[in-house]
């Protein structure tokens, strides 16, 4: 049987930290930003760890 091929979409989106976690950024701050607040800003900056519900999406990770 052949390996399975690795999502291209999901490992571009999703990484695994060194402690395991599983992490991704935040939506929506490549355009449209002058008009929100520096607060809402602010918080885009920050990469967010993947809820446990969506933690099945580990296996579609190969890095």
């Amino acid at each position: 049987m052949p390996k399975q091929k690795t999502n291209k979409r999901i490992s571009k989106t999703f990484w695994k930290t060194g402690s395991g976690k599983l992490m991704r950024r935040k939506a929506g701050q490549d355009h449209f930003n002058a008009r929100e607040s520096g607060k809402t800003t602010r918080n885009k900056r920050r990469d967010l760890v993947v809820t446990a519900e969506n933690q099945k999406l580990k296996h579609a990770i190969a890095k």
